[in-house]
């Protein structure tokens, strides 16, 4: 019997400073009603999906920043979205900043959920590969703070069973890393869901901005194939703030094949039919992990931060 997830990526275009979340909540809903209309079962939104992209203005005020947080969800706030997916039986996977207090400490994760179809929360997942800075760069066009609002996720990239697949989770930057896509592949991971929030500029080394989409769709693409997992990459796009965000929504198969793609850098909904056994004959051929994988010869990897350079 074929196992199909039917998937829409919902992208948004830019969140304002001044846009409110009830507004905000209102445009991810309506998405999630257009997924609905076409028979979806699962709608992926992007990171920090009820807010503007704050990292990139030094603040330090903790009251402000704290504003960016949410504290529980679902939330008075958030509700509308979880009763609206719950009303059409559909499963969501949601970014957003997390403000938790664990063992008497205030923790700032950059965090995405995945509820299932009967609305409750099924996984968590917290940003584990942080880009930027934490010190203040004026210079920058637009600065990039998370690794001063947020502390590294704690969670690793685990692997959970809903809705009938093997369901992993990362953030934006995590989808860079090769090893992000190898820990979940491990796990015999099916499909991969991640948000994205990613400024064309990049003020450190402004000759990489024309390959901004490129770079985006390798690392997923090559992920998916390396893994024979479906990768499901959903942007927050467009002008945000002066800053233009990228688009580039993509739905992609355990072959690496791009089967749908967002146009635009504006709300946008594209939808796929995802078979959850496409990634069988990779699993079973060329990646075949159990029978091809030589771990022994790969410790550097766990053992090694940074590069280092050969003795003369």
């Amino acid at each position: 019997m074929t196992r199909v997830l039917t998937v829409g990526a919902a992208q948004l275009g830019p969140i304002q400073r001044s846009d409110t979340r009830a507004a905000v909540v209102k445009r991810l809903v309506d998405l999630l009603e257009q997924a609905a209309a076409h028979g979806c079962n699962l709608v992926v939104f992007p990171e920090l999906a009820l807010t503007t992209f704050f990292p990139r203005w030094w603040m330090t005020d903790q009251d402000e920043i704290d504003s960016f947080f949410e504290r529980e969800m679902p939330s008075r706030e958030t509700a509308p979205l979880f009763e609206a997916a719950q009303r059409h039986g559909i499963g969501f996977y949601l970014g957003f900043a997390e403000l938790v207090v664990e063992a008497g400490s205030v923790r700032r994760f950059n965090t995405s959920i995945f509820v299932d179809a009967r609305g409750r929360i099924a996984g968590r997942y917290r940003k584990i590969h942080l880009p930027g800075h934490a010190e203040h760069e004026p210079w920058r066009a637009f600065q990039h703070l998370e690794k001063r609002y947020f502390e590294v996720g704690d969670l690793g990239f685990g692997v959970f069973r809903s809705m009938g697949a093997n369901m992993g989770m990362c953030i934006c930057n995590d989808r860079r890393w090769p090893e992000t896509y190898r820990v979940m592949g491990l796990q015999d991971v099916e499909m991969v869901l991640l948000g994205y929030n990613t400024p064309r500029h990049n003020p450190p080394a402004p000759d990489h901005d024309r390959l901004s989409e490129f770079h985006n769709q390798l690392c997923m693409q090559g992920g998916a194939y390396a893994n024979a997992t479906w990768v499901v990459g959903v942007a927050k796009a467009g002008v945000e703030e002066g800053c233009e965000l990228i688009g580039g929504s993509s739905i992609i198969a355990p072959s690496g094949q791009i089967v749908a793609q967002a146009l635009t850098q504006d709300d946008e909904l594209v939808v796929a039919r995802c078979d959850l056994d496409m990634g069988l004959s990779y699993k079973r051929s060329t990646f075949n992990l159990a029978r091809h994988r030589e771990p022994e010869h790969y410790r550097m990897i766990v053992e090694r931060r940074g590069a280092v350079p050969p003795k003369d």
